[in-house]
C-alpha cells in the first residue's frame, strides 16, 4: 500500500514539474536587425569616391559589386580617365541601370 501511494505521489510530482516547465513562458530572442537597416547605417556614414576608391573599397561598400566588377571599374578609370558623372559607370562592362540605381546614393565623383 505504501509503495502504491509513494508511486502515485512521485508520479504526480513529476507530472506537475513537467507541466510547469512546458507551460513557462519562453524568452524570445531579439530579432536580428534587417540587412536593409544595416545598409542604411553604412550609407549614412560616407560615400564611395568613384575616382579614388580602390578595388577592395568598391567591393566592400557597394551593393552587387564583386572583385571582378571592382577591377573592371578601375580598369575603365585607368583607360578612360576619371569619371565625370556617376552615370558614366554604365559604360563599365557588367554594370547595368538597376545596379547603378541601387548604388547611386553611395557614390560620388570627386
Amino acid at each position: 500500500m505504501r509503495k502504491v501511494t509513494f508511486s502515485s505521489l512521485f508520479f504526480a510530482f513529476l507530472t506537475s514539474v513537467s507541466l510547469s516547465t512546458n507551460a513557462a513562458p519562453t524568452v524570445k530572442p531579439e530579432a536580428p536587425t534587417p540587412i536593409s537597416a544595416q545598409m542604411t547605417k553604412v550609407e549614412q556614414t560616407s560615400k564611395v569616391k568613384l575616382n579614388s576608391a580602390d578595388a577592395e573599397t568598391l567591393r566592400r561598400d557597394l551593393f552587387g559589386i564583386g572583385a571582378a566588377k571592382a577591377k573592371a571599374i578601375i580598369a575603365y578609370r585607368e583607360s578612360n580617365g576619371p569619371f565625370t558623372a556617376v552615370d558614366e559607370l554604365l559604360e563599365v562592362k557588367g554594370i547595368g541601370k538597376s545596379l547603378l540605381e541601387k548604388n547611386r546614393d553611395r557614390l560620388e565623383v570627386n
